[in-house]
C-alpha cells in the first residue's frame, strides 16, 4: 500500500518543518530594540511560558487518565484497536508541541517586529510575516509528518484479509490522533481563551474605568498581562486548534475514500492518498506566496493588505492547479 508519490507526503512535511526553522533563525537575527523593548518582552514571554507550563501540566494529567482507560479497552475486553492509545497520545503531542513552537516565536517576534517597523515598513512586514509563517509551517509540518510516520507503521503492522480491508482499518486507526489532537485543543483554546479575556478585561477595568488611562497604556501593569493572555490564546491555543483542524480533514477525507471504494483497491489507495497529497503541494506553493509577501516603504494599509493578498491569492492558484 505504498507508491512514489506517497513520499511526496513526508517530503513535503520536512520542507516546511526546515522553512520553518530558517525563518525563526533569520528572526532571532533582529535586534530586538531598546533596553526598555527588551524589558517589557521579556516580562511577555515569562508570563506567557509560565502559564503554558502549567496548562501542559494538567493536560498531560488528563491524557494519562485517557491513555490508561484507552489502553485497558485494547487489551482488556478487546473493545479498541490496540493502536489508539498510542495513536491519541501522539496527536495531543504533536497539537500541544505546534502551539508551544507558535508562542514561543510569537513572543520573541513582537519586539523584533516593532524595532523593524522603526527601519523600514517592508522590514517590519517581512519579520512580522514570516514570524508568523513559523507557526503555520510548524503546524502543517508536523500534522504531515505524523499522518505520514503513521501510514507507515500501520501498513508495517497492520494484518487483514485484504488489502481494501486493511487500508479501512489503518484509517479509522488514524483518525484516533486526530481526536488526540482535539482534546489538547479543547483545552489550549478554551484555557487560553478564558485567561486572555479575563487578562483584557481586568486590564480595561483597572486602566480605562479605574485610572482613566488609554488602552494598553505602559503606565498600566495589567497589559502585561493582557498581552501574555493574547500569546496563550490567539497564538498557542490557535496552533493547537490549526493543528487539529488540519489533521481532521486529510484524516476524515482519507477514511471517506478508504469506505467508498472499499471494492476497488487502486482506486481506494488514490482516494486515500488524495487529501494527502493536495496538503503535501500545498506546503510547496505556500512557500512561493510568503516570498511574495512585500511592499515599499511608506505604503498605505491598503497597500499592505495588497501585498496579503497577492501571496494567498498566488499560492491559492497554484495549488488549485496541482489539486
Amino acid at each position: 500500500m505504498l507508491n512514489d508519490l506517497f513520499w511526496i507526503v513526508p517530503v513535503g512535511a520536512i520542507i516546511a518543518l526546515l522553512f520553518a526553522r530558517i525563518f525563526f533563525k533569520g528572526m532571532m537575527k533582529e535586534s530586538e530594540g531598546t533596553d526598555t523593548m527588551k524589558r517589557i518582552a521579556g516580562h511577555v514571554r515569562k508570563g506567557a511560558m509560565a502559564y503554558l507550563r502549567q496548562q501542559y501540566r494538567v493536560v498531560a494529567l488528563v491524557f494519562l487518565v485517557l491513555c490508561v482507560l484507552f489502553a485497558w479497552m485494547a487489551y482488556g475486553p478487546g473493545l479498541q484497536n490496540p493502536w489508539v492509545w498510542f495513536a491519541f497520545l501522539t496527536g495531543g503531542f504533536f497539537s500541544g508541541l505546534a502551539g508551544y513552537i507558535g508562542m514561543k516565536t510569537a513572543t520573541y517576534a513582537s519586539a523584533r517586529t516593532a524595532n523593524a517597523a522603526r527601519r523600514s515598513l517592508n522590514d517590519g512586514l517581512k519579520v512580522a510575516f514570516r514570524s508568523g509563517a513559523v507557526m503555520g509551517l510548524v503546524v502543517v509540518g508536523l500534522a504531515l509528518l505524523d499522518i505520514s510516520l503513521w501510514w507507515l507503521l500501520l501498513n508495517y503492522f497492520v494484518e487483514e484479509a485484504t488489502e481494501t480491508e486493511k487500508a479501512i482499518v489503518i484509517t479509522t486507526t488514524m483518525l484516533t490522533f486526530g481526536m488526540g489532537a482535539s482534546t489538547q485543543a479543547l483545552f489550549a483554546r478554551v484555557g487560553g481563551g478564558i485567561f486572555t479575556k479575563a487578562a483584557d478585561v481586568g486590564a480595561d477595568l483597572v486602566g480605562k474605568v479605574e485610572a482613566g488611562i488609554p488602552e494598553d497604556d505602559p503606565r498600566n501593569p495589567a497589559t502585561i498581562a493582557d498581552n501574555v493572555g493574547d500569546n496563550v490564546g490567539d497564538v498557542a491555543g490557535m496552533g493547537a486548534d490549526l493543528y487539529e483542524s488540519y489533521c481532521g480533514s486529510i484524516l476524515a477525507t482519507a477514511a471517506l475514500g478508504a469506505a467508498a471504494f472499499r471494492a476497488e483497491p487502486d482506486a481506494q489507495f488514490n482516494a486515500i492518498l488524495a487529501p494527502m497529497l493536495i496538503a503535501a503541494f500545498g506546503v510547496i506553493l505556500s512557500l512561493l506566496g510568503i516570498f511574495l509577501v512585500k511592499t515599499k516603504e511608506g505604503a498605505s494599509q491598503q497597500q499592505l493588505l495588497r501585498a496579503l493578498d497577492r501571496g494567498i491569492n498566488v499560492s491559492s492558484l497554484l495549488i488549485v492547479g496541482a489539486s
